[in-house]
């Protein structure tokens, strides 16, 4: 990997994992100097190999530095024992005894304890939601405010009050108590579905696919498989979702970069190895009583396996958007729906259904529309086309849209 591409990628893939280490040994009170060392670890990083060279093992590199910093930081608190010694945690008090700890294993459980330090029921839900993915999945504050439908300034805030509260509480940064698990585990799974989804795809961000945010969710997801404690039949359901989405990856994406929609990719180029991982942990999540949304939502994208078209597969998927619906409403989740309402009963139900919504200020709604209407009503599909043009806000999904509006003039 070039140079230029390498430090991007391995701020992706090893920084929540240094942010994670440190948060663990300075302790959750020191979580924003964890943040700043791991920064500062990448920003020496981006001033040093464009003079030096690419390192040897840069993520050797990066962990040498980073442990260096943190055993400076420890240092300099010394300096100040009289003011911080005795709002230290253990974890703090620790890192000035021991070696930082930076083996695979210290942090791969490391960042399984800090998903459930972080979702600790002293925070809500959206800032628990929102430390996870700035601390542990690296987003930048446009990607949390894109995935949570927020905006900057509000995501700011939230972050720091959040921050605060840990300061003041501090706890132990550890799995919970077996009996606490579930309570925390939903956030957990939600952290991680969000993290996917912005790897899928991104309203914020003009790459087409994010593979190493998928990647990395599902390698957190694997991880609470691979914990006797958390492999439950919910965790089984986002991996089975993950997996099915993940095998269509190779044929989602031109070779000039334009993103391939569902409907034309080459079918030649799906995984079938993990469209079988996939099988596997739907298999698993079918255990128990439980029905979550991941259940339903791995089990449409199952059906979206299925190479050909068919009255079943349409069918299937509409009656488990109706239920997907019921479970969890979303904008998206409706508007899927109708597509596969369009499938099943033709598009002028279809676009009754979806007028229904009224949903002026959408892309998808208009672009919807648009696809509904064209070849009966080329005039309304070209408004509702140009409405959508408007609303878009990544160059990819206008690039979509602009061929959509071609087909009708052709």
């Amino acid at each position: 990997m070039k140079q230029h591409n390498l430090i991007p990628h391995l701020f992706r893939t090893e920084f929540s994992k240094i942010t994670a280490v440190l948060c663990k040994y300075l302790g959750v009170a020191h979580i924003t100097a964890a943040e700043d060392i791991a920064s500062e670890t990448f920003l020496k990083a981006l001033e040093t190999w464009p003079y030096t060279g690419q390192p040897a093992n840069p993520v050797g590199w990066l962990y040498a530095v980073a442990r260096n910093k943190a055993k400076n930081h420890v240092q300099r608190e010394k300096l100040f024992a009289e003011k911080i010694a005795p709002h230290l945690s253990e974890p703090a008090t620790n890192a000035q005894e021991n070696i930082l700890d930076l083996s695979d294993k210290n942090i791969a459980d490391s960042q399984l304890q800090m998903l459930f330090t972080i979702c600790h029921p002293c925070l809500s839900t959206e800032a628990q939601i929102g430390l996870a993915l700035r601390i542990l999945c690296g987003f930048g504050i446009d990607e949390i405010a894109s995935a949570l439908l927020s905006n900057k300034e509000t995501i700011n805030k939230r972050l720091l009050r959040a921050k605060g509260k840990l300061r003041r509480e501090q706890p132990a940064i550890a799995l919970p108590p077996a009996a606490e698990i579930n309570r925390r585990l939903s956030t957990v799974l939600r952290t991680l579905y969000l993290l996917y989804n912005e790897g899928y795809y991104s309203e914020s961000n003009e790459n087409i696919l994010r593979e190493g945010l998928c990647m990395e969710a599902m390698r957190l997801t694997q991880q609470l498989i691979d914990n006797d404690l958390t492999n439950c039949p919910e965790v089984n359901g986002l991996m089975a979702l993950m997996c099915f989405q993940a095998s269509r990856f190779a044929a989602r994406k031109s070779a000039t970069g334009t993103m391939v929609l569902y409907n034309d990719q080459d079918t030649a180029l799906w995984d079938q190895q993990l469209i079988a991982r996939g099988a596997y942990y739907l298999r698993q999540a079918s255990t128990g009583n439980t029905l979550s949304k991941y259940h339903i939502e791995a089990t449409i994208a199952y059906w979206h396996t299925h190479k050909l078209d068919s009255e079943e597969k349409w069918q299937n998927i509409l009656q488990l958007f109706d239920l997907l619906l019921i479970t969890d409403y979303s904008i998206i989740a409706a508007l899927n729906r109708i597509y596969a309402l369009a499938k099943v009963s033709g598009n002028q139900e279809a676009i009754q259904s979806a007028l229904t919504l009224s949903l002026t200020d959408n892309q998808y709604y208009h672009t919807l529309l648009g696809e509904l209407f064209t070849g009966t009503d080329n005039a309304a599909a070209n408004a509702h086309f140009t409405k959508a043009l408007l609303l878009a806000k990544t160059t990819h999904d206008k690039t979509i849209i602009r061929h959509k509006m071609e087909r009708i003039l052709a």
